[in-house]
């Protein structure tokens, strides 16, 4: 049996470019994962590929993206996948959090091991990119600037260790309806986000200075975007934004104690807010590599590294 956390991610600054020709947008993001986890089991059995979660609004067929992704890792590697899968949903769909992706991409990686079909980090690469834009970057987690769709990752290993406040609103927004609503005409990256990417120490007070072009395309929901915002702003944060196409929207403390304060304050509110805090890329993997090595599963941190 392998156990895995799936980590959730926010976006530090998103910027969208423009249309491109395949139909897709351009984009230039950052991605940190985070700690606030969906988790998940993987055990061998003799009725192909089962899933089973404790969330009864996800569906537990191909429609689901680790059901996808073992079916793709099977055909992929001629291999006559047989898992059972139970996952223990906690990060929320439809807010922009990439919980999806991640479940994905550690599917991937847990299969590839349970079944020992020896993919290569180059195979596993396509074949997250195949599922969605963000599952590569969960390949290996921690800082990364993403370009193109957002598939195309590069990792920035100075580490974040940031204290982090998420908002979890009970409504979502439609990734596609977001992108729908976007006014925009084709032009150059901005240097601001950029400029952050390589200068990751001074990013206290950098990220006051990025900006989610979606946040403009929300719709109807963009005043509770805002208002979300000003309540992190006023508890304390030193930044807030959205996260990817939204809904929920995070704020940059100090202090862990400040984080947990915040987040209290906003319980009490009525309004559900999570207190985690940012996960580099290197405590990401070596914490993969404990769990897969308690699977009796042992390699390098290098090796493992797409």
């Amino acid at each position: 049996m392998i156990t895995l956390r799936a980590c959730a991610k926010v976006n530090l600054g998103l910027e969208v470019l423009g249309r491109r020709d395949d139909g897709y947008h351009e984009l230039r993001t950052i991605l940190q994962t985070i700690d606030f986890h969906d988790e998940l089991t993987f055990k061998e059995e003799d009725l192909g590929i089962r899933l089973t979660t404790n969330d009864p609004s996800l569906g537990t067929g191909r429609e689901n993206l680790v059901v996808r992704a073992a079916s793709l890792l099977a055909e992929a590697s001629g291999y006559r996948g047989r898992a059972f899968i139970h996952l223990e949903k906690r990060v929320p769909k439809g807010l922009g959090l990439g919980g999806g992706s991640s479940d994905a991409a550690a599917t991937l990686v847990a299969l590839d091991r349970l079944w020992k079909t020896r993919a290569s980090a180059p195979d596993l690469h396509r074949l997250a990119a195949s599922i969605g834009m963000d599952v590569p970057f969960f390949l290996h987690g921690g800082t990364a600037l993403a370009v193109s769709r957002g598939d195309e990752v590069y990792p920035l290993e100075e580490p974040l260790d940031l204290p982090i406040v998420l908002i979890l609103p009970d409504f979502s927004i439609s990734t596609a309806e977001a992108y729908g609503n976007l006014r925009l005409t084709n032009r150059e990256a901005g240097l601001k986000l950029l400029h952050f990417a390589w200068n990751l120490p001074e990013v206290r007070v950098g990220l006051r200075e990025l900006v989610n072009d979606l946040e403009s395309a929300t719709g109807d929901r963009f005043d509770s975007i805002q208002e979300f915002k000003r309540l992190l702003l006023d508890l304390g944060a030193t930044s807030s934004m959205m996260s990817g196409s939204g809904s929920s929207v995070f704020g940059i403390f100090h202090d862990e104690a400040s984080a947990e304060d915040a987040a209290r304050s906003l319980g009490l509110r009525g309004i559900r807010a999570v207190a985690t805090r940012t996960v580099g890329g290197r405590a990401y993997r070596a914490e993969r590599l404990k769990q897969l090595a308690s699977f009796g599963y042992e390699r390098s941190e290098e090796a493992s590294e797409p």
